[in-house]
């Protein structure tokens, strides 16, 4: 088929049946919205396009830098389609915590800003977050950008209204089920309001990380803020997925069903499952939809982190109860102890400079982690403190240094609890 501009290649994508015999739900009709299939690689191409298209002329007559909280799919597909029209992108991100992505931003040429902040998702109203830099970037000089704003734009909606929603309903009619991750939120608002144009009894699920866990491209329990396009109210539920399940089943959907999504899609996936399973009794044949919204091949490291005995490595995964299982030590506590420790900020480095515990060193948590897989790097019998923004992921990791032998703790409520007992914080290094 015939195409004259790659724009055209945008949305249609294929709506794949999964067959009931390898999901293990016979009273399921289950239907995989293949948004990886868009040019660019991702669902974000509809948002993209859609939150450019009009302004694309003034942009271009003006020469504006596009200007975005990005930290992957939405910074690329913005990326391409304006460098077609001769205009640069500068994306701001808390932290790309996915190196093929950072990679692969920087090989397309977006200047990419990586900021201290909770999580790769955008909080519009935390002072200290990428919204506040944007906002002074564009007072400074406002002829210079063109802030699209795919947390606050509601041609992010439409774009799934009109496209997403209304080929899924042109293909299947009555959909019982709709399940999709929850970053801007913007797929699954889309496409559920042209579904319940049909029926108005669709159950909509968004798909979350675990608390204190990382699955790109979406938020965790603890990122669910009530602003921007997000509305708690529109969703019957929202569930949690641990990252390795999400990981395992991402596996499952390119082994078992031919789909090589992305970790979103693998939560998505395992969402949609859990959520069906735990139909009540009698609830007869259904039929569902969830998206996968972008491909795999971007994702590997994430994957090799995640499940390094499918790489030839050896697993270490904390279980439950290697997590309860690690001490928590609340502010006060470290800091009449924190002579006879080693203090250990997993943060990035611009967020450990701007205020950190007094004498504490600056290890990020993935760096820490790929040490761990090969031992614990500090001296036996030295008790380390782990410290995170909100203290969740600096449980993972000292349940991680425990299992090699090492007395590690979780700082409770992380640097955010330090700070509130007003504790002193270190500005810059000690060097």
């Amino acid at each position: 088929m015939l195409y004259h501009d790659v724009t055209e290649l945008i949305g249609d994508t294929p709506l794949l049946r999964l067959d009931p015999a390898r999901h293990g739900l016979p009273d399921v009709e289950l239907y995989a919205k293949l948004e990886s299939h868009n040019p660019f690689g991702s669902v974000k191409d509809r948002v993209a396009w859609g939150m450019l298209r009009d302004e694309l002329p003034t942009a271009v007559a003006q020469r504006r830098t596009l200007i975005e909280a990005s930290s992957g799919n939405t910074a690329k597909a913005l990326r391409i389609l304006a460098a077609m029209h001769g205009l640069a992108v500068r994306a701001y991100t808390n932290r790309v915590r996915v190196d093929e992505i950072r990679d692969l931003l920087r090989w397309l040429g977006i200047d990419v800003h990586e900021l201290p902040g909770l999580s790769e998702c955008p909080d519009p109203t935390a002072p200290d977050d990428v919204f506040s830099v944007i906002e002074k970037q564009l007072a400074a000089d406002p002829d210079a950008y063109l802030h699209l704003s795919q947390y606050t734009n509601e041609r992010n909606i439409e774009a799934h209204h009109h496209g997403t929603g209304a080929e899924i309903a042109a293909d299947l009619g009555h959909v019982d089920y709709l399940v999709g991750g929850l970053g801007t939120t913007g797929s699954t608002r889309g496409a559920a309001t042209a579904l319940r144009e049909i029926n108005p009894d669709l159950r909509t699920v968004g798909v979350v990380a675990r608390r204190g866990d990382f699955i790109p491209g979406i938020r965790s329990e603890t990122e669910l803020w009530d602003v921007g396009l997000f509305q708690p109210e529109f969703y019957h539920e929202i569930v949690p997925v641990d990252a390795g399940v999400a990981v395992d089943a991402t596996a499952e959907l390119a082994t078992r069903h031919g789909v090589l999504g992305g970790p979103t899609s693998g939560a998505s996936y395992a969402a949609t499952l859990d959520v069906l399973r735990r139909r009540p009794p009698g609830d007869g044949p259904v039929r569902a939809v969830f998206v996968v919204c972008d491909r795999v091949e971007s994702y590997l490291s994430y994957l090799r982190k995640r499940r390094p005995e499918r790489f030839g490595g050896t697993a270490r995964h904390p279980t439950a109860a290697d997590l309860d299982a690690v001490p928590r030590w609340e502010p006060e506590e470290l800091h009449a102890r924190r002579e006879r420790v080693v203090v250990v900020d997993t943060r990035g480095g611009m967020a450990y400079r701007i205020g950190h515990v007094p004498g504490s060193l600056n290890i990020r948590d993935d760096q820490l982690e790929d040490s761990l897989e090969q031992g614990s790097p500090f001296p036996p019998g030295v008790t380390v403190v782990l410290v995170c923004p909100v203290g969740d992921r600096s449980v993972r990791i000292a349940a991680l240094a425990r299992q090699h032998g090492q007395d590690a703790v979780s700082l409770a409520g992380g640097i955010v609890a330090w700070r509130d007992a007003g504790l002193p914080l270190e500005v810059r290094g000690a060097r």
